[in-house]
């Protein structure tokens, strides 16, 4: 009796040794990117508001606060409960949230050089920038072709359960693409500068390419499939991404090729911005409407609140720099007034789900319920969930009442 308790107690020791964060999976970088866009996309507005520059560097500094806290909270998981990590890997629901690290490294990184500089002065916000621009890059990469590696030969995921999350790791490059071309400025002149430059737009084809085959599949499966389970209604907002985000990236080339490229291909830029962002754009809007119609009907069925609905930010943001890119190369008022209308909307978001955030640790609604698979796709349950049990464990003894 005290030999078989023995290698039980000793088993359950290091789950025990940091508690808090054996469930504390990559999805809670969504808080991140979402606060991180507040205070970037506020900034570039075409029209100055008295104290909004003030308030979106109080966001990005709650964004840096926020990286940091995780960052240290992630180390402490990976390194108390490995297995926990390992099963978030091999978990089709948890892992294309690695995605989400890199571009929460890249969304701080990029605010550092746009309003972090106004408190923390320019050398300090390159530095900062540089830092993680090089880390989110490195990991967006690594998630871009290890997590769809993953889901071929180890996920085991049917037709029917594609969705929107899978474009999580795909579009981690196109978020460097759009975030490195300001430092291009910043380093000496000649070589470094376009090797830099050209290896944003490199960036931007391997997220471009790589949604434009991922895409299909997530559409088709909506048109074919129904309505995805409300959960995950939340997560078509995730669409939005590649595509505000690419056009924020082609605005940004168009910015720093003068002092970086040849006449000839500096001059190429700017038109390359408005030929590929003005139609990218209508399809984002267009892609919009459609997905607040779902979030609607799935609000009126019933759906609560989950992590998902940190969706509604950071999607939504790049949307806003992508026409603040618009309007800087169009000239045109429409994409200022664009601009701010998606900025009210992106202040609203994120109000409500850091509010509802908070209020779930607080009360712990947001400490249990796992990260599980249906038969219609894949839900994103509570920010501390833990994956659902691994393909021949034995299940927990469950009763579905929905």
């Amino acid at each position: 009796m005290v030999t078989a308790a023995g290698p039980r107690s000793s088993v359950a020791a290091p789950a025990r040794r940091v508690p808090a964060v054996r469930h504390l999976g990559p999805n809670w970088y969504a808080c991140v990117m979402g606060t991180a866009i507040v205070g970037t996309a506020g900034a570039g507005l075409p029209w100055r508001v008295p104290g909004l520059r003030t308030a979106c560097t109080a966001v990005w500094a709650l964004s840096l606060l926020l990286l940091a806290a995780l960052l240290t909270a992630r180390t402490l998981h990976w390194r108390h409960h490995r297995d926990q990590a390992r099963a978030h890997l091999l978990d089709p629901a948890a892992a294309p949230f690695y995605g989400c690290l890199a571009m929460a490294l890249l969304a701080v990184g990029g605010g550092a050089l746009a309003v972090g500089r106004d408190w923390i002065g320019t050398p300090a916000a390159i530095a900062v920038d540089a830092v993680l621009f090089t880390a989110g890059t490195a990991v967006g990469l690594a998630a871009a072709v290890a997590v769809p590696y993953l889901m071929a030969v180890r996920h085991r995921v049917a037709a029917e359960e594609a969705s929107p999350v899978w474009l999580l790791p795909l579009v981690a490059p196109m978020v460097s693409a759009a975030v490195g071309p300001p430092l291009v400025g910043h380093l000496p002149p000649g070589q470094m500068r376009a090797t830099l430059l050209l290896a944003c737009v490199a960036m931007f084809g391997v997220s471009l390419l790589a949604t434009l085959v991922t895409l299909p599949v997530i559409f088709g499966r909506l048109l074919t499939g129904g309505p995805l389970p409300l959960a995950l209604t939340p997560s078509l907002f995730l669409v939005l991404g590649p595509l505000g985000q690419s056009t924020t990236a082609a605005g940004n080339f168009a910015a720093a090729a003068p002092d970086a490229v040849p006449g000839p291909y500096a001059g190429g830029f700017p038109v390359f911005a408005v030929l590929y962002g003005v139609p990218v754009m209508g399809f984002a809007l267009m892609w919009l409407c459609l997905a607040s119609a779902h979030v609607v009907r799935a609000r009126r069925a019933g759906m609560g609140f989950s992590m998902t609905w940190w969706s509604f930010t950071f999607p939504v943001g790049t949307c806003v720099t992508g026409a603040e890119a618009l309007a800087r190369e169009t000239g045109l008022v429409v994409y200022g007034w664009l601009a701010v209308a998606l900025y009210a909307v992106l202040v609203a978001a994120w109000g409500v789900a850091a509010t509802r955030t908070a209020r779930g640790l607080v009360s712990g609604a947001l400490l249990a319920g796992p990260l599980t698979r249906t038969a219609r796709g894949l839900v994103s349950g509570a920010l501390l969930a833990g994956p659902r049990p691994a393909p021949g464990a034995p299940r927990p003894a469950t009763v579905r009442t929905t």
